[in-house]
C-alpha cells in the first residue's frame, strides 16, 4: 500500500510538472510587456530568462539579439532543466557587441576615427580594461579587452598609432586612446567606408553567463554566440567565457557556433575562490580550498555535455575549464582558428584546455589551426581522449603532470608535433601519430585522486614512465621519438622499473624509429611513402592511406587490447576503466567498424589489403568492408 501511494504521489508530481511547464517565445517583433506566448512574444531573451522556471523552454526566433543572458536560475535535474533553444530553422545570433556609426575620415589613407563617451559602455568599458592575469605574458605591450569588427570579422589591436597608419604586415589594425570621459578609436578599414558597412565594437564581457555559481541543468541549443570582451581565464580565478557554466552542474551546450571571444569561447571552470598566487604553490592551495570548502564535488559541479558546436576565432582557448569540467563529455565539436594573432603569450592557449578533467571524455572532435589542441593539465585522472583529429596545430596532444590512468585511443594526430607528454599512467592505443612524440620530466609535485572522485589521495613527483603503447601507427622520421624513456631510465628515473614503459604491436613507417622495448613491432623505412596529410575538400576531410597499406607487412598478428592488458596506473593504483568501473575492449575503430580478434590492424582505422583509396575521416561516417 505504501509503495503504491508513493508511486501515485510521484506520478502526480511528475504530470503536474509537465502540465505547468511553459514555453516562452522571444522575437525581434515582440515586447517585454507581452506574456511571452507565441502570439505575444517577448523582445529580449533576458526577459524570458528572468521568469522561466525549471521545466520551461525558451524558444528564440530569427534575428540578432544584442544582450548578455544572465540566467538567475536553472533546472533541478537532467529531466527538469531550463532549455534555451533557437526556433527550428531560425538563425538566431546573440552578440556582445554594439553597432557604431558616424566615423570620421582622417588624413591618413584608409584611417577613420570614432569618439565614444564612456556612458555608451555603462559600468564596463572593454577598451579601458587591460588584459592581464596569471600566466599571461603581454609581449611588452598593453592589450585591452576591446575589439573592432568590420562586417563580422575583427581587426587587430595595434600597440600604437603606427600600427594603424603604417602596418608592418597584411593585417588591418585599430588603436584606442583612453580619456577620463571618453575614448577615441582609430581604425584602418582598408577600402571599406565604415559608414556604409557594418562596424561593431565589444561592449559586453560575455554573451551567456550566469553571475552566480550553482545555476544548474541549463540547455543552450542552436545559437550563434559571438563578439564578447572576455577576460583572461587562467585556472586560478573565475573563468568567464563568451558562454560559460560558472561552477555549475549538468549543462548541455550543443549545436551552437561560438566565435570572436577576446579570450575563451566556452568555459566550464571556476567560480571566485579567493586570491591565490599564479604558481605551483598557489594552484595547489586553490585546489585544496576547492575540494574542502569550494564545492568541488560530483554532486555539485561538472557532468556537462558540450556537443556538436563550432568554436572559432578565440584568442585564448576554444573550451577551457579548471576543475569544473570534471565528469563531462566534450564531443563532435569543430574547434579552429584559436590564438591566431599570437600578439600575447601565456600558458593557457589551446583548443580544449582542462585542469582536473576527472573521468572526462573528449571524443569525436576535430581541432586545427590552434596551439596545443587537446590538453589535459593536472588530475586528468580517468580521462579519455578518443577518436579525435588534430592537424596544423603547434601540438596535437599535451599531457601535463597527470598521474593516470588516462586513455588515448583511436586518434589521428597529424601535426609535426603530435604528442608532448609530461605525464605518466597513460595508455596510447591504436593512434595514428604522424609527428614527433616528446617525452619530458618536470620537477613539479602534483596531486592524484581517489578513483572516480575529486578527493585528493596524495601527491607525487612527475618522473616519466608508466606508459603503454599498443597497436599505434607511427609515420615519419620524427614520429617515434619515444627513446626518451630509455634516456630517463639511464638518468636515474625508474631504475627499478617501477614506472616501466610497455611497447607492443606498433608499426613504424617512413623512417619512424622503433622503440628498443618494442619486440613485436613492424618497421618499414621506405621514405617514398607520402607524408600523411589531411585532404580538405569543402567541409570534408580525407586521408590517403593507400601507401600505408602497400608498405605494411600484414603477416604479423596483432592482439585485441582489453583493460586487463593495461594493468593499473602505478601512482594512483587505479585501473583503466570507465567512470562506472566497467572494463574496456578496444574492438571498434575510429570509423565505428569492428575489430575482430582474428584480424586486428594497427592504427585508428581497420585498413584492409584491398583499401587503396582516400578515406573520409570528417564528418564521421561508418566505413564498410
Amino acid at each position: 500500500m505504501k509503495i503504491k501511494k508513493s508511486l501515485s504521489s510521484f506520478l502526480i508530481l511528475f504530470y503536474f510538472s509537465i502540465a505547468t511547464a511553459t514555453e516562452y517565445h522571444v522575437s525581434k517583433s515582440g515586447a517585454d510587456t507581452n506574456d511571452g506566448s507565441k502570439s505575444a512574444p517577448f523582445k529580449t531573451i533576458s526577459k524570458a530568462a528572468q521568469i522561466s522556471q525549471p521545466g520551461d523552454v525558451i524558444t528564440v526566433h530569427e534575428g540578432i539579439y544584442r544582450e548578455r543572458i544572465d540566467p538567475p536560475r536553472g533546472g533541478t535535474s537532467d529531466e527538469n532543466r531550463i532549455i534555451y533553444q533557437a526556433a527550428p530553422g531560425a538563425k538566431v545570433v546573440i552578440k556582445g557587441s554594439e553597432v557604431v556609426t558616424d566615423w570620421e575620415k582622417q588624413e591618413t589613407k584608409n584611417v577613420w576615427k570614432k569618439t565614444i563617451p564612456n556612458t555608451f559602455f555603462g559600468d564596463f568599458n572593454p577598451f579601458a580594461t587591460e588584459l592581464e592575469g596569471h600566466w599571461f605574458q603581454n609581449n611588452g605591450r598593453p592589450h585591452s579587452l576591446g575589439a573592432v569588427y568590420l562586417n563580422g570579422h575583427w581587426l587587430v589591436e595595434g600597440a600604437n598609432m603606427d600600427d594603424v597608419t603604417s602596418p608592418a604586415d597584411n593585417y588591418r589594425y585599430w588603436y584606442k586612446k583612453v580619456f577620463d570621459n571618453h575614448i577615441e578609436i582609430y581604425a584602418d578599414f582598408g577600402n571599406a567606408n565604415p559608414n556604409q558597412e557594418l562596424v561593431e565594437i565589444n561592449v559586453r564581457q560575455s554573451v551567456f553567463y550566469p553571475s552566480n555559481p550553482g545555476i544548474n541543468f541549463i540547455t543552450v541549443d542552436g545559437f550563434t554566440l559571438t563578439q564578447a570582451a572576455t577576460p583572461w581565464a587562467p585556472p586560478t580565478v573565475e573563468q568567464i567565457g563568451l558562454i560559460g557554466t560558472h561552477w555549475s552542474k549538468g549543462w548541455i551546450i550543443k549545436n551552437n557556433t561560438v566565435s570572436y571571444s577576446r579570450c575563451a569561447g566556452i568555459t566550464l571552470g571556476l567560480k571566485d575562490m579567493g586570491e591565490y598566487l599564479g604558481n605551483l604553490r598557489g594552484y595547489t592551495k586553490m585546489i585544496n580550498f576547492a575540494m574542502n570548502q569550494g564545492g568541488w564535488d560530483k554532486d555539485l559541479v561538472g557532468s556537462h555535455l558540450v556537443s556538436n558546436n563550432i568554436v572559432e576565432h578565440c584568442e585564448q582557448g576554444g573550451i577551457v575549464g579548471s576543475l569544473g569540467g570534471a565528469f563531462s563529455i566534450i564531443e563532435k565539436n569543430i574547434i579552429r582558428d584559436i590564438h591566431v594573432f599570437r600578439l600575447f603569450k601565456g600558458q593557457e592557449q589551446g583548443g580544449i584546455k582542462l585542469h582536473g578533467a576527472v573521468d572526462t571524455v573528449i571524443q569525436d572532435n576535430i581541432i586545427y589551426d590552434s596551439p596545443r589542441a587537446y590538453w589535459f593539465d593536472w588530475m586528468g585522472q580517468g580521462g579519455k581522449i578518443l577518436n579525435n583529429i588534430g592537424f596544423n596545430n603547434a601540438v596535437d596532444l599535451y599531457m601535463e603532470v597527470n598521474h593516470g590512468p588516462a586513455i588515448v585511443a583511436n586518434n589521428i594526430f597529424l601535426s609535426p608535433n603530435s604528442i608532448s607528454n609530461k605525464s605518466r599512467g597513460t595508455a596510447f592505443i591504436h593512434n595514428l601519430i604522424a609527428g614527433r612524440v616528446g617525452v619530458s620530466d618536470t620537477p613539479r609535485t602534483t596531486p592524484f585522486l581517489k578513483p572516480h572522485s575529486t578527493k585528493v589521495a596524495g601527491y607525487h613527483t612527475n618522473e616519466p614512465g608508466d606508459d603503454r603503447y599498443y597497436n599505434n601507427l607511427f609515420i615519419g622520421s620524427g614520429g617515434a621519438n619515444t627513446s626518451k624513456y630509455i634516456h630517463f631510465i639511464k638518468k636515474g628515473y625508474n631504475a627499478e622499473q617501477k614506472y616501466k614503459v610497455v611497447f607492443e604491436g606498433n608499426v613504424y613507417l617512413r623512417g619512424a624509429t622503433p622503440h628498443s622495448l618494442d619486440l613485436t613491432h613492424i618497421a618499414e623505412n621506405k621514405h617514398e611513402l607520402p607524408l600523411i596529410k589531411p585532404i580538405i575538400e569543402g567541409d570534408n576531410v580525407y586521408l590517403d592511406l593507400s601507401g600505408v597499406v602497400k608498405n605494411m607487412n600484414l603477416n604479423n598478428k596483432f592482439k585485441l587490447i582489453h583493460t586487463e592488458n593495461l594493468g593499473v596506473a602505478a601512482v594512483s593504483g587505479a585501473p583503466f576503466v570507465d567512470a562506472k568501473g566497467n572494463a574496456f575492449t578496444f574492438d571498434v575503430d575510429y570509423l565505428g567498424n569492428t575489430r575482430l580478434e582474428s584480424n586486428v590492424m594497427p592504427g585508428p582505422i581497420q585498413l584492409m589489403q584491398h583499401d587503396n583509396q582516400k578515406v573520409k575521416v570528417w564528418p564521421k561516417i561508418k566505413k564498410s568492408h
